[in-house]
């Protein structure tokens, strides 16, 4: 996945917002909460960081081109990096991606949820 599909893909999710961060990051957030930042690499190489669920992140930890978060995971923190070959193809990656923005809507305010029209879509994914 290249970071302009990353963009366009992160972008397509509801209730997001896009800014570029951190030495030149990708950085998406629902909520004003961070969900998926790309970039961080220094060879060039796409590096896309994502929450994950507690299981999710046992998994993938150990998998070639995955890895903890550098920073985020070092704070406890579930968060992975898909940073080199083979890692996740770009489905996978986008599989974990929305997850990654649901698990962090989910943690909104109901309030916040409404506001931002993603209370309803979450209750019906819960059910």
């Amino acid at each position: 996945m290249t970071y302009d599909e990353y963009n366009a893909f992160c972008g397509s999710l509801p209730a997001t917002t896009y800014v570029c961060q951190w030495g030149g990051s990708h950085v998406w957030k629902v909520g004003g909460k961070v969900f998926a930042i790309g970039g961080w690499k220094k060879d060039g190489e796409v590096g896309i960081t994502f929450k994950t669920s507690d299981l999710s992140y046992e998994i993938l930890k150990e998998q070639p081109g995955l890895r903890p978060a550098p920073y985020l995971a070092s704070r406890g923190m579930k968060w992975i990096q898909h940073y080199a070959e083979p890692g996740l193809d770009d489905d996978g990656l986008k599989q974990y991606l929305t997850e990654s923005h649901r698990i962090v809507a989910l943690g909104l305010s109901k309030k916040k949820r409404k506001e931002l029209g993603l209370e309803d879509r979450l209750d019906a994914e819960i059910r």
